[in-house]
């Protein structure tokens, strides 16, 4: 085997000289300093301070601008450098606007931009930057990183670029050519740890946004998979997505995203709940982007109403063909007394605050309607139809995981599913006995099938199923509660009933000792190493902490959705990992991209250090660098067999 492994080798460096300088090449690849990781949870569609973060890169831009010009230049210098590099192409028109000396203006701006990308680009193979430039500008950009006006042999030669560039008219595109590299090489990779959609208007924007993006993973959440199960045509997650895009009166993602028709839904509910107030229904408006008028609140409860209902419905017959799941218990319709008000739930009786479901029966509460499966066959088919939403999934299923282990960091959404006395859980699926890893690959598994072009496959409706199961389901490991009470939130003023127990896991993660034994399972190696979670919001403002376990588990979900704001008092965690260390970043609301813009409004962020080593990180010290570091040992072993056949 390593014979035929050399022979194949030797094909790509077929001489000496060639294999000589590829180890030369690796080896001085292994001596650099590591890329910067950049880890964000839960963005909950809120695509205007997801894009501004991945613009400032949770701050990094300012600390290398503060790095390399210090007290060179005033603070406000600084901060207009730093707004210019978020946003080139809308500050470009407000300087042009306000400035009297455009051309001296340029000049001073794009000598500074020359030296923040050389700062950026030091931890860089000049190959890995080179094939990072535009290509329009690739020459000039790669002069003028390499050449210092320091140097004064080279002063003039400098001078005469930047004036080529100015009087030949294209100096805001060299600009906006220059940002946008600067922003490409402060992160090397990009971590988004679950839960890209729901309650914000721009999910679809965000994935947009995914897609370009140079190097990114995504852990699935709940929110996620759900969103999957209904581009899958699993039609409770249909149901679930659309009732939860009511619910926070966020119809961008369904109608401008992805085209998503609603006129038959809405036709419908106007007609059932004509002279329905629909009170428990009402969309929570404070979060919306939209001012929707009463006519259309009204609509939108109306809708709301209509489509919990179905939804409701339809998990019962996931739960009659799933009863290993054991979820029977959430069946609550054929337990509503409407002509009394009241829903009788573990033996108890609980005022209701809306039991009017004219589309319920007494003899076949599950049941739908004609209206109804009228209704649910049209979304099915809009959904099936969606390009934009299949293309969103491709990239869910390319770029995604339900687990990751990268640089001595074991990524997951929610949780391993856990027994109270710190053993993994044993879960009955598809007819094996599984937990810890191999439990959570089998899920993987199962969401490959459910969503890849293989209907034909035995298992595929029971995939399909599962992925509601991912969304709420208590053995779920994106969800880990005991049920997920929405009927009660709804329905029910009495709190009891409302509660959502967690699983161990989330008490037992802050437990030194129990995260090794997680981190030992999954494999994961080195002298530092974490687990990284998002899912529950660490609520800040009730003096929680997002630093676990003496440091093993960091939970960066601090409430990047506007509707947690208020239950975090922050908005939002991220996480970057250099060379020098970790850093958690805690974010304040951001304002709008309009006063990011106009008045260069920063999000205001509090950096607290996680881990700091003397020592930098350098590539070797990577996942990437053990690869390396084998193709070093496989091309030295090469080159001993060239060295004997010579001899």
């Amino acid at each position: 085997m390593e014979k035929r492994y050399l022979e194949l080798l030797g094909k790509a460096f077929p001489t000496i000289e060639a294999a000589a300088t590829e180890i030369i090449n690796l080896e001085a690849i292994l001596s650099l300093p590591k890329g910067t990781e950049h880890f964000l949870s839960d963005i909950h569609g809120e695509h205007e301070a997801f894009d501004h973060v991945i613009r400032n890169a949770s701050g990094a831009v300012v600390r290398k601008v503060n790095d390399e010009f210090g007290k060179e230049l005033r603070e406000k210098e600084k901060h207009d450098l730093c707004t210019l590099i978020y946003y080139p192409k809308e500050r470009l028109e407000i300087v042009k606007s306000e400035e009297d000396n455009l051309d001296e203006w340029y000049n001073i701006t794009l000598i500074r931009l020359v030296r923040i990308c050389r700062a950026v680009s030091s931890k860089y193979t000049r190959s890995k930057v080179r094939k990072t430039l535009p290509e329009a500008f690739s020459y000039i950009i790669q002069e003028l990183m390499h050449e210092s006006e320091d140097d004064e042999n080279k002063t003039a030669y400098v001078h005469a670029i930047l004036r080529s560039i100015i009087d030949n008219g294209r100096s805001d595109a060299f600009i906006v050519a220059m940002c946008t590299l600067i922003q490409r090489l402060v992160i090397d990779r990009l971590h988004l740890v679950g839960d890209i959609y729901d309650r914000g208007p721009g999910a679809h924007l965000i994935l947009d946004q995914i897609g370009q993006y140079h190097d990114v993973d995504i852990q699935w959440g709940n929110h996620d998979l759900v969103w999957m199960g209904a581009a899958a045509g699993n039609e409770t997650c249909i149901a679930t997505v659309i009732r939860l895009s009511l619910r926070y009166a966020n119809l961008n993602t369904l109608e401008d995203g992805y085209g998503i028709n609603m006129i038959p839904l809405a036709t419908f509910a106007m007609e059932v709940y004509e002279n329905d107030p629909c009170t428990p229904y009402i969309p929570k408006l404070k979060y919306a982007d939209v001012n929707y008028d009463e006519r259309n609140v009204r609509l939108i409860s109306q809708m709301h109403k209509a489509i919990s209902i179905i939804q409701w419905k339809l998990e019962h017959s996931l739960f009659e063909r799933n009863p290993e799941w054991n979820m029977g218990f959430r069946d609550r319709l054929h337990l509503v007394d409407q002509e009394r008000g009241v829903v009788t739930i573990d033996g108890v009786e609980y005022p209701m605050k809306d039991p009017i479901f004219p589309t319920v029966s007494k003899e076949n509460p599950y049941e739908l309607t004609a209206g109804e499966r009228d209704v649910m066959n049209k979304l099915c088919q809009s959904f099936a139809a969606s390009q934009k939403l299949a293309q969103h999934l491709r990239l869910l299923l390319d770029k995604g995981s339900m687990y990751l282990v990268c640089n001595g960091n074991l990524l997951f959404h929610a949780s391993v599913p856990m027994n109270e006395d710190g053993s993994f859980r044993e879960i009955n699926i598809c007819g094996k006995t599984l937990s810890g890893k191999p439990y959570l690959d089998e899920v993987d598994r199962l969401v490959r099938i459910a969503c890849l072009p293989c209907k034909d496959r035995e298992e595929y409706q029971t995939a399909l199923d599962y992925m509601w199961y991912w969304w709420a389901g208590p053995d779920s490991p994106s969800f880990d509660k005991h049920q997920m009470a929405n009927f009660e939130r709804y329905l029910l003023s009495d709190k009891v009933p409302q509660k959502e127990i967690q699983g161990p896991y989330y008490k037992l993660r802050n437990d030194s000792a129990i995260c090794d034994c997680i981190l030992d399972e999954f494999g994961v190696i080195g002298e530092h190493r974490h687990i990284i979670n998002g899912h529950v919001p660490v609520k800040t403002i009730k003096g929680e902490s997002p630093v676990r376990a003496d440091g093993k588990v960091l939970v960066i979900d601090g409430g990047f959705s506007r509707p947690y704001h208020d239950e975090t008092g922050i908005a939002g965690y991220t996480l970057v990992f250099n060379s020098h260390g970790m850093q958690l970043v805690q974010h304040e609301p951001f304002e709008s991209r309009q006063k990011a813009i106009e008045q260069g409004v920063d999000i205001k962020g509090t950096r607290f250090l996680v881990e700091f080593d003397t020592k930098r990180m350098m590539v070797r010290d990577t996942d990437r660098g053990r690869q390396l570091r084998q193709q070093v040992e496989d091309l030295k072993r090469l080159l001993d067999v060239y060295k004997l056949r010579i001899k």
